[in-house]
């Protein structure tokens, strides 16, 4: 393959840029954060912020895991229509998560000014009809949209053509969107962090939980870890530490061009690209003028034969690219493969789960969006350790499942 392939994008043009010693002695906190990658970097930020002493631990350097996978496309649109979650929970709570998402990309905007230097640019998303079929549907998704004041814009076939160069029935065009370099967000935030007194190791891995009414107990290899709180957000990793099976791992592909030409980009220097087909293709520039794409979603969960499918997801990639870039050079010069997980809502889990009672809190930002939610998430676990209230704890909690 005469392409680098195999490490994502992010570790290739940061390289290791922070590590943290292991643990190699007991210690206290307020609450103990069980993964390093950006999930587990903003809670700990929003913990910290409520006075907290926050320990963060990971088994592997930091951010080395689903977040140097991660294309971060940040959007308010989740993988699930509002129109769907408004018939299955009411167009209420379906609003709320929209409207919700759309303040976190705010929130994220706020945090890379904070910590500078990670790429974020605000942007534009095209939503794209792949075939006549989904047009009525997104008809419908565009007017409950526009009927909560969410600042969304319809185009027509000829509409679609003429501003993008796109051949396509219609689409939905949102004004709300950003992108960031997630591996580069999670170490300068972590670095940050340990700045003011977050306790952060890697190489730390963590063997099990002893739960009681008043502290966890985190047995990390030879040495404990005693919280009042715990809070796991190691990503699709987290589900093994549950009875019950609330997402399915998947496998997506994603790759990234050669630098290319400002001009050439033309409309998509500042636009997200996603369409209405599922597994759905997509597109975003880079902040060094890269088309990244991704992808080709698929079932398989074994790492070795999803990285022998790579090339042939990658030129596949580049096929559909193609279609949507007609006057870009799109050819791939670094590819990757990555497993994430997938509710059936579309929507995360945070809070606590009856196998573990309250002391254990779950930060499970599953889905397409996962940024986007940790960032509500992180606030959402503060507030519950703090006994606070939080419009989207029902709604983002496990007891969603049974209702």
């Amino acid at each position: 393959m005469d392409l680098k392939s195999g490490y994502p994008y992010w570790a290739i043009k940061n390289g290791l840029m922070c590590a943290f010693p292991r643990l190699e002695q007991d210690i206290r906190c307020d609450v103990a954060v069980i993964g390093a990658g950006v999930t587990g970097a903003l809670i700990a930020r929003a913990l910290a912020a409520e006075q907290l002493d926050v320990v963060v631990v990971d088994e592997r350097d930091i951010a080395w895991g689903s977040t140097a996978a991660s294309t971060a496309l940040l959007q308010y649109e989740i993988d699930t229509h509002m129109t769907d979650l408004a018939h299955r929970y009411g167009e209420g709570p379906a609003a709320l998560v929209y409207e919700s998402c759309a303040s976190a990309i705010g929130m994220l905007q706020d945090i890379a000014a904070e910590v500078r230097d990670v790429g974020f640019a605000s942007a534009r998303s095209l939503y794209v009809a792949s075939r006549w079929l989904h047009k009525r549907a997104l008809r419908r998704e565009y007017e409950m949209r526009s009927s909560h004041d969410i600042d969304v814009e319809w185009l027509g076939a000829d509409e679609v053509r003429e501003r993008f160069g796109v051949q396509a029935p219609c689409a939905i065009l949102s004004s709300v969107a950003a992108r960031v370099d997630p591996y580069r967000l999670t170490s300068r935030l972590l670095r940050r962090l340990s700045r003011r007194g977050v306790r952060i190791f890697d190489r730390t891995r963590v063997e099990r939980l002893d739960v009681s009414g008043r502290q966890v107990v985190v047995h990390a290899e030879d040495m404990q870890i005693r919280a009042r709180h715990v809070v796991m957000a190691t990503g699709y990793a987290a589900q093994k530490w549950l009875r019950d099976c609330v997402a399915a791992n998947r496998s997506s592909y994603a790759c990234a061009t050669d630098p290319i030409d400002r001009e050439a980009l033309g409309p998509w220097r500042d636009t997200l690209l996603w369409e209405s087909a599922r597994p759905y293709f997509y597109a975003r520039p880079t902040d060094d003028n890269r088309l990244m794409i991704g992808g080709e979603d698929d079932a398989i969960d074994i790492p070795a034969l999803r990285d022998r499918r790579l090339e042939r997801k990658v030129r596949r990639l580049e096929r559909r690219a193609e279609k949507f870039f007609p006057d870009v050079p799109v050819k791939s010069a670094f590819a990757w493969a990555g497993t994430f997980a997938e509710t059936p809502d579309g929507l995360p889990y945070f809070g606590a789960h009856a196998q573990y009672g309250p002391r254990v809190l779950f930060a499970m930002a599953y889905g397409g969006n996962g940024i986007t939610y940790s960032a509500l998430g992180a606030d959402l676990l503060a507030a519950s350790i703090k006994r606070r209230r939080h419009p989207l704890a029902a709604l983002f909690g496990f007891e969603r499942s049974h209702r």
